[in-house]
């Protein structure tokens, strides 16, 4: 079945409401770049991934490694939106031994493929898949979110520099750059501009797109990788917290503590934004 951009953009405002409702649970989280992911996310496992939630470990599966683990309740609202566990589980959010926990637990949840947290290990981890997948005689891609403000972390270069040396063209590297991190803006934390230029010295292929455009993102999904024998890095220019107009662009939504007034609006401004998606 062909998933159109429409559904998509409907399923991402849907996702942002199930982000939400573990907000609401919890009373806090890593809100602004869930937000700035979630486009990325959802149009990752609605028309790329080969996943499928009935069977998520069969063995020639898409992997999909979310190397910014603090983002992790986009993750966990795609894949409850994407059919993987009941919507409900997204309510222990915040609860001692929930299957939702501040970072990804593969051990805990379908379609979680390994723990992250620690920034800068999600790209060597897809380098090992991939490489695994290869050497098995399997197809199989391996994505990564990454996020800029774990960039400077220099396992990152290691992992790029191996993906370049083994000509690993089915890793595909999202870099989510929203600007921000929980210090301030990355340029004035530890300033990572030329971030395509940076990959393209490694050996990557590089584009740059809107990151929360869903129309763009399945552009450039559709003709990964750029070139044979290469790794592709797609640097995708993002909004912080994007889809609550209160919060976009700020460090203060990184992690995010409302109060129940400013929860109750952003959850209006949310199903609002899904009405009319609906509607149209």
């Amino acid at each position: 079945m062909t998933v159109s951009a429409a559904d998509i953009r409907r399923a991402a405002n849907d996702a942002r409401g199930m982000v939400l409702r573990m907000l609401r649970a919890g009373g806090s989280g890593h809100l602004g770049g869930a937000l700035s992911a979630i486009d990325i996310v959802s149009t990752l496992y609605l028309s790329a991934l080969r996943v499928d939630p009935a069977n998520p470990a069969m063995p020639d599966r898409d992997r999909f490694i979310l190397s910014a683990g603090h983002k992790a309740m986009a993750q966990y609202a795609v894949l409850a939106v994407a059919g993987f566990f009941p919507r409900e589980v997204l309510d222990t959010y915040g609860s001692y031994g929930s299957r939702v926990p501040g970072h990804p637990d593969m051990y805990k949840l379908p379609g979680v493929e390994a723990n992250t947290g620690a920034l800068g290990h999600g790209l060597p981890i897809a380098c090992g898949m991939a490489l695994g997948a290869r050497l098995s005689g399997l197809d199989s891609r391996v994505f990564v979110v990454m996020g800029d403000g774990e960039l400077p972390e220099g396992s990152n270069w290691e992992g790029a520099s191996i993906a370049a040396h083994h000509g690993l063209d089915n890793v595909v590297a999202f870099v989510d750059v929203n600007g921000l991190q929980i210090s301030g803006p990355t340029r004035e934390v530890m300033d990572m501009s030329s971030i395509g230029a940076k990959f393209r010295a490694f050996g990557w292929s590089v584009e740059e797109i809107d990151g929360n455009d869903v129309d763009q993102i399945l552009d450039v999904l559709a003709r990964v990788p750029f070139e044979k024998g290469r790794p592709t890095a797609i640097v995708a220019r993002t909004v912080k917290a994007r889809g609550l107009a209160a919060l976009e662009g700020t460090v203060a939504s990184h992690y995010w503590k409302p109060t129940a007034e400013a929860l109750d609006d952003a959850e209006r401004e949310i199903a609002a934004k899904l009405d009319e998606e609906v509607a149209r």
